[in-house]
């Protein structure tokens, strides 16, 4: 079973973020952001349903300003720790930098919306199944907060493709598993979803439910793993690849990396990120 920093990094975060007091009692500094021009904090979102309002955080590519280009969307959960070391919880994904990189190299420009997790909320709201432990499900008023408010406004304030075949979501941990649940509940809507790290053993319930909705034949799923991972990271991973492939998704739809000597933590995410847009974005 995955340690509990798998679960909580957000409501740990709160804490180790506090500024500690030194000896002389004076505040230490704040980390300075290390966001790139292209991310942007948008105005703050009510979220239906659920009774309390999100940050979102918005990265567009190094031409935007300068182009009448229309772009793909990703969609991406934990957005404190996408583009920023200020704010994320134990080092970024470097979102930005890797966006960057291969827009100036040709290779891929795209949009990104991350939503910032809800702290203490963050693993109601990224599960779409009830659990004793953790409480009530809130994975499915999550999702329809992305699909019905936050994809709308995005679709009409900035020249995305808005259809299916350019929209993808992605996430790590409980970020994974919303990402996988988001694809089968709504294929009409991403085509593309990078499972990073899911964290299916919070949800038993999602293997039938995702036997019971396959996907699309022209979907992509990446689902990535770390060998030194929980001890039911990898055999859920594999268990999971089965049973979509069992729904007779095709083989070349499904990316199964199991990463040998890799851990739960955002630099094995942010060193995996590259390889995993070009080939969720390959035309």
């Amino acid at each position: 079973m995955p340690s509990i920093r798998t679960l909580f990094p957000l409501a740990l975060a709160t804490v180790l973020s506090a500024p500690a007091l030194a000896a002389d009692n004076i505040p230490a500094p704040p980390k300075a952001s290390t966001a790139l021009p292209g991310v942007r904090l948008l105005p703050e979102l009510d979220m239906p349903g659920l009774n309390r309002k999100r940050q979102v955080r918005l990265y567009l590519p190094p031409g935007y300003a300068t182009s009448s280009k229309r772009y793909p969307v990703l969609y991406m959960h934990d957005a404190q720790n996408l583009f920023d070391d200020a704010t994320a919880f134990a080092g970024e994904w470097k979102a930005d930098e890797t966006l960057d990189a291969l827009s100036r190299e040709g290779r891929l420009e795209l949009i990104v919306v991350g939503i910032d997790n809800g702290a203490d909320k963050r693993i109601t709201e990224l599960s779409a199944w009830d659990s004793a432990r953790f409480g009530a499900a809130e994975g499915r008023q999550y999702t329809d907060f992305i699909v019905k408010t936050v994809k709308p406004l995005i679709d009409s304030s900035y020249r995305t493709l808005p259809g299916r075949a350019h929209t993808a979501i992605m996430g790590s941990s409980m970020g994974g598993l919303a990402s996988h649940y988001a694809i089968a509940q709504y294929p009409q809507v991403f085509s593309k979803a990078g499972v990073f790290s899911p964290a299916y053993w919070t949800a038993a319930p999602s293997f039938d439910f995702m036997a019971q909705h396959p996907l699309p034949k022209d979907a992509r799923v990446y689902l990535l793993v770390g060998e030194k991972e929980g001890d039911s990271q990898v055999p859920d991973a594999q268990r999971m690849a089965g049973v979509v492939r069992q729904g007779g998704h095709p083989e070349a739809g499904t990316v199964l990396k199991i990463v040998p000597g890799a851990g739960h933590n955002e630099g094995f995410w942010s060193a995996e990120l590259r390889e995993a847009l070009l080939w969720m974005f390959a035309q």
